[in-house]
């Protein structure tokens, strides 16, 4: 028998838990107009993340020990020191991951403006500006056949028919026509993981199995 403790979920406000397959999807990078809205930049060119569910979990940025914050203060607005005390407590209150219910959200050019509830002024709009946005996986439709969620390639194995390992998919990165794995092998000669880009088209890859944990490429060492 394990004598390791079970990890305490993750309580937020309203009593609401962090999920254990939280994904991030996006930041909020403003606040929208004067009533509490805000606006977040998607991290895909398709933000269908943000749209599965109205539950968004947030971790803030992270705030400066030792500084005063205040919502929609300059970036060269003078600080007065805090106490170490204070200072901990105003960071921990900042910092601390929170939930919020999304009662509208639609897409505006690149970003996705949103409202939510307890979010009702503009200042309390901007003092989340910077903050991550999670969804929980679970809460992602399922894709049709042939398509993945990039959250689910990240960490498979890739290796070619021949058997030959490629690498470990450690990014995805977003070309506009199509999505590009980038993979880490073993280390090269110069001591630093060798890296590949695999384009994710079906010309090159030829199976993807995420119950194995494994992509078969056509690809080769030497490419």
């Amino acid at each position: 028998m394990s004598d390791r403790a079970t990890p305490s979920p993750l309580v937020l406000n309203d009593g609401v838990v962090w999920p254990e397959d939280a994904v991030e999807v996006g930041r909020v990078v403003d606040a929208w107009g004067v009533k509490g809205g805000i606006k977040v930049m998607p991290f895909s060119s398709d933000p269908q993340a943000l749209f599965c569910t109205k539950k968004w979990f947030l971790r803030p940025a992270e705030v400066a020990v030792g500084a005063v914050v205040r919502p929609g203060a300059s970036a060269g607005a003078v600080t007065k020191p805090l106490s170490a005390v204070a200072a901990a407590a105003q960071a921990a209150r900042l910092n601390a991951p929170r939930f919020l219910q999304v009662t509208s959200a639609r897409e505006q050019g690149d970003i996705v403006v949103a409202t939510c509830e307890g979010l009702d002024n503009r200042n309390a709009a901007e003092a989340l500006k910077g903050a991550r946005v999670f969804v929980s996986r679970s809460a992602f439709p399922t894709p049709d056949d042939g398509e993945f969620y990039w959250i689910d390639l990240i960490g498979l194995d890739v290796s070619n028919p021949q058997g030959e390992a490629l690498g470990r998919v450690v990014d995805l990165i977003d070309t506009g026509p199509n999505s590009v794995l980038r993979l880490e092998g073993e280390a090269g000669a110069d001591g630093k993981p060798v890296e590949r880009l695999i384009p994710f088209v079906s010309a090159y890859i030829l199976s993807v199995s995420l119950a194995d944990k494994r992509i078969v490429a056509d690809w080769g060492l030497d490419y």
